[in-house]
């Protein structure tokens, strides 16, 4: 991999374009030799985030301090070759930054990349680094991996440091990364997650039956090969439907409290900075200024009940299989219903932002030729459990 981010030939539109980073790992550890980027939303000391908006980069200072998660990185040896683009303020799953453009899916050209770790995606993708560190509040590693055919994890919320990142939703955002290849994977992993929990191999596995109904009907029907796969690894399978209602009334609390702590983490600076930001982000914030904290009060109840049953579904050393996203990547320029399909997508993406546990996604499938994911989702603190199986369950393809 080239080192130097003015080097980088970059055809993807993956990485900033008005920032110049590099910063050279040690000469030695586990990860010696590997290049990596990082979402232009992680300090790096001496460096301006961006955060998809010039005005925000116009109006902060450098950080004094590299965020924990990239040091610890430079510390094992990774070269940091770059910052990568992010949806505006990581407001956003498709992709897209009115600012900059939406990079380019290395997988699928004629499709979108998946946002809000879109440039991050894209430089693992399309074989600019090793590796890359993206960030997942309502889905924003989980979506772009699958429609980028990555891996990628959502860890166990807290389980990383949030540290230096700039935050979205605190009480759901999680750091991740992506690469091409398990065996990588895993190895970033045992530097981020440090070796806290022994692998053990889980005894039940749960397909999670409403979760499918969200999917297209060819998505479902790709995925089936892998659900055997990982039924048969674990010796033990149950279809359940993981919401006692649905997995719409789960959504409204959710969406309730996401949004409110959405602006409460930016709008002191969107009203007194009055910053130019693209129509669908802008309208995004306008509704989560408006949300009252008795709304928020009133959600609580309902989220309590999501963790509750997932707790009561994740025992007794369960994972869960879903499909990480209901459809392959939409076309980037033909028209679809962006409202209509974000919706579905948080229908799936809420179980993990909701209940804090940890989701691995698989690139393992495809429908005419496009990538899709399916996820792996466990206990809290089972993420090192989910990657051992993941890397059993690849091997043994």
């Amino acid at each position: 991999m080239q080192g130097d981010p003015q080097m980088v030939n970059d055809p993807y539109n993956a990485f900033c374009t008005d920032s110049q980073v590099h910063v050279k790992g040690a000469d030695a550890g586990s990860l010696a030799g590997l290049t990596f980027a990082a979402k232009d939303i992680f300090d790096v000391a001496g460096h301006v985030c961006g955060c998809g908006n010039p005005d925000w980069k116009a109006t902060h200072p450098p950080a004094q301090r590299t965020a924990p998660l990239v040091q610890t990185l430079l510390d094992a040896g990774a070269t940091l070759v770059g910052m990568t683009a992010t949806v505006e303020l990581t407001r956003g799953i498709f992709g897209d930054n009115a600012h900059y453009g939406m990079p380019t899916n290395p997988c699928a050209p004629d499709c979108v990349p998946g946002g809000s770790s879109s440039g991050s995606v894209a430089a693992v993708a399309g074989e600019l680094v090793d590796f890359a560190l993206g960030s997942d509040t309502g889905g924003s590693v989980r979506v772009p991996a699958s429609f980028c055919g990555l891996y990628g994890l959502r860890p166990t919320h807290g389980r990383l440091s949030a540290q230096g990142v700039m935050p979205q939703s605190p009480s759901a955002d999680a750091a991740g990364w992506f690469t091409r290849d398990i065996d990588l994977f895993a190895r970033v992993g045992d530097v981020l997650l440090q070796h806290q929990v022994k692998p053990n191999r889980p005894r039940r596995v749960v397909i999670a039956e409403d979760a499918f109904e969200v999917a297209d009907a060819a998505v479902a029907h790709a995925l089936e090969p892998a659900i055997d796969r990982v039924a048969s690894l674990v010796g033990k399978s149950v279809t359940l439907r993981l919401a006692p209602t649905s997995l719409h009334a789960w959504l409204d609390d959710y969406v309730v409290r996401h949004n409110y702590e959405a602006w409460h983490s930016v709008g002191d600076w969107i009203e007194s900075t009055n910053p130019r930001i693209g129509w669908p982000v802008a309208e995004r914030y306008a509704r989560a200024r408006a949300i009252t904290t008795d709304a928020v009060e009133a959600a609580r109840p309902g989220i309590a009940a999501i963790n509750t049953r997932m707790n009561e579904v994740l025992a007794a050393d369960t994972i869960v299989c879903l499909p990480t996203t209901p459809t392959v990547p939409p076309p980037r320029d033909a028209p679809f219903d962006h409202q209509a399909l974000l919706m579905r997508m948080l229908l799936l993406m809420q179980i993990s932002s909701a209940t804090g546990t940890p989701q691995l996604t698989l690139p393992v499938a495809q429908v005419d030729g496009l990538p899709v994911g399916l996820s792996l989702l466990g206990p809290r603190n089972s993420d090192e459990i989910l990657i051992a199986l993941a890397q059993e369950m690849i091997t043994c393809s």
